[in-house]
């Protein structure tokens, strides 16, 4: 019986996987981040100009 849990927890990869997705979902959230603080920059700067335009 010993042996055999032995085994089937080694065998068990669930938790590798978990923690590959986690790792992934962390990656896609650092580029999204990344990009939007990118374009709220432009989008500013964008929005400046055109109110200076304005003026």
């Amino acid at each position: 019986m010993k042996e055999f849990l032995t085994k089937s927890l080694m065998a068990d990869e669930s938790g590798a996987t978990a923690i590959e997705y986690a790792l992934i979902a962390g990656g896609i959230a650092v580029a999204i981040i990344t990009a939007v603080n990118t374009l709220g920059v432009d989008v500013a700067g964008l929005f400046g100009t055109v109110t200076d335009g304005f003026s």
